[in-house]
């Protein structure tokens, strides 16, 4: 990856701090960046001077999701293409903070939407400034939720709850987010980096394979067939694609203007 990339690593004392730094697109994924991420994942895993993980983002967003900027709803596909998209993108990135070895705390800063509210909710824990917002925002575009939202989010607060959020997609703030349980504390703005460094310490004086074990029993526990809803999921996204309101939605978003959904 190239070294401009618009993101800050670093390790110290014992914890790998990821740091989304596009503020200008509010941390929106582009391929490279979500590949940076998942390689940075497995580097913790495997790196034994590694004990915790903190995940945030620069400026007023956490993370906007995956980048459409490059006119994702364009071009002729081949059945398989977006299930392939999604399975290698968006599933494999949530799938690698599941499988994390090591604790992952996201330090939510602003706004999480879509794949961006997904990477949260995949961490072990979740801080959330005053000023985060979570959005389910697929339904605004016409969307079937991917990036693991209907495997994470009916685990975390029930189906119901996650429907009402995924139907509606309005924006959920830190406060109701902590309320549903999706969220461990709120914190004022100006103390979520110090909060997040204070678990992430904790964290990384604890003892490391007795809670990577804990995270894999848990995560385990809730796992009825985590394959076979990331097949589901992509499939649905697939099909999805094909109708004329997911076309229009990804066109409004390009064109910044408001969807005109129609039922077909």
């Amino acid at each position: 990856m190239p070294v401009s990339a618009p993101l800050r690593h670093e390790v110290r004392d014992g914890v790998s701090y990821v740091t989304l730094d596009r503020p200008e697109a509010l941390n929106a994924l582009t391929p490279a960046l979500r590949d940076r991420l998942i390689e940075l994942l497995a580097q913790a895993s495997a790196d034994r001077d590694v004990r915790a993980v903190v995940l945030t983002g620069t400026g007023r967003g956490f993370c906007a999701g995956a980048d459409l900027s490059g006119g994702a709803g364009g071009g002729e596909r081949v059945p398989g293409d977006v299930a392939r998209t999604l399975r290698l993108g968006a599933q494999r990135l949530v799938a690698a903070v599941l499988d994390c070895e090591k604790p992952v705390i996201a330090a939510v800063n602003g706004t999480a939407a879509g794949l961006g509210a997904h990477l949260a909710f995949a961490c072990d824990l979740v801080l959330a400034a005053e000023s985060a917002r979570f959005v389910e925002v697929f339904v605004r575009r016409g969307l079937v939720p991917d990036g693991g939202g209907a495997y994470l989010l009916p685990r975390l607060i029930g189906p119901q709850r996650t429907k009402e959020l995924m139907f509606f997609g309005d924006a959920v703030t830190a406060a109701d987010a902590r309320h549903l349980g999706l969220v461990n504390r709120v914190v004022p703005d100006g103390e979520l980096e110090k909060t997040a460094r204070e678990w992430a310490a904790r964290l990384a004086t604890g003892p490391t394979r007795a809670l990577a074990m804990a995270k894999q029993l848990v995560n385990a526990s809730l796992d009825g067939d985590r394959a076979g809803a990331f097949a589901a999921e992509a499939a649905a996204q697939e099909i999805n694609l094909t109708t004329r309101d997911a076309q229009e939605g990804l066109r409004a978003f390009t064109e910044r203007r408001a969807a005109g959904f129609r039922g077909r």
